[in-house]
């Protein structure tokens, strides 16, 4: 079982997880909880049950943060970034608290941690990948996330052990089509990008030619992005790029899914982002069992 170097939970700001676990407790709960009047405060037990063998554990703190908004507890049993066990049933973690708040935070807690160990499962299958064929770039997330879950997101990509690229337009200039587009010119787009940006950010060139990406180069762009080239135009592009242009940064992307991603392994390839980590990525199937004091049934049973 492998897990992150360091805790990728600091660098989520306590007052993003509080913030996110109260809306999502809001949208679940907009007034009364009616069956909160069933089960009362009394103290209970909930085993966190993972049915999908295999998979990485990814979002605990966005899980836990749920819990402690309603005064319960989380006890791990599995560390964030681990591989759970191959069992068909993997105890993963405990809640403890009143009833009727354990079973407030059930399904938002729930819903999280199966989207984030679902994108870092996906993430550490890449990975493993990229490794076994012994390609020493980077695999990369995209912007093609959930509305308003984006944090959420990119966070599963880290922990399953992937770049984020950018998280969202500030974090870096990157010039599509229909900015060149609206601008005139690739050369022209790039110089404008660089007044407001500075030496702090890097500029990228989304390209569908040769032509354009020697424009892009030459115009002073840190990346360029060939989009959608097949694996053999692909490679022939990025070679003569670095003959020409030895420090830019060469990425690929467009239409690669895991099936195809060893096609676009090449020394002269430094990124391949995919959208496909997001979109389309399987869930992790999560249950949470309670066990109350006169009830003391195996939940893996």
């Amino acid at each position: 079982m492998t897990s992150p170097a360091v805790d990728l939970a600091h660098i989520i700001p306590p007052q993003a997880l509080s913030r996110l676990a109260r809306e999502w407790l809001a949208e679940d709960t907009p007034n009364f909880d009616p069956a909160g009047v069933c089960v009362g405060s009394k103290e209970v037990r909930a085993t966190l049950l993972c049915k999908s063998p295999g998979s990485v554990l990814a979002g605990c703190p966005f899980f836990t943060e749920v819990f402690s908004e309603l005064g319960c507890t989380v006890d791990w049993i599995y560390r964030e970034g681990q591989t759970l066990g191959m069992e068909l049933v993997t105890q993963t973690a405990v809640v403890r608290g009143p009833a009727r708040c354990v079973l407030l935070g059930e399904r938002p807690a729930l819903n999280c941690l199966a989207r984030t160990s679902g994108i870092a499962t996906r993430c550490r299958q890449l990975l493993d990948i990229a490794q076994t064929e012994c390609w020493k770039g980077q695999l990369a997330g995209t912007r093609k996330t959930t509305p308003g879950f984006r944090l959420v997101e990119k966070y599963a990509m880290l922990v399953g052990g992937i770049s984020m690229h950018r998280y969202d337009l500030s974090g870096m200039v990157m010039l599509k089509d229909n900015h060149v587009w609206a601008s005139g010119s690739i050369t022209q787009a790039v110089r404008d990008a660089r007044t407001v940006c500075g030496f702090s950010s890097k500029i990228e060139v989304e390209c569908r030619s040769d032509e354009e990406a020697i424009e892009a180069a030459t115009a002073g762009a840190d990346i360029i992005m060939l989009d959608n080239y097949t694996p053999q135009v692909l490679h022939t592009a990025a070679l003569s790029l670095k003959k020409q242009f030895p420090s830019v940064l060469i990425e690929a992307s467009g239409g690669v899914t895991p099936l195809s991603l060893p096609l676009y392994f090449s020394s002269n390839v430094d990124i391949i982002s995919m959208g496909c980590i997001t979109q389309g990525c399987p869930t992790v199937d999560f249950s949470l069992k309670v066990q109350s004091s006169s009830n003391e049934k195996d939940p893996l049973q």
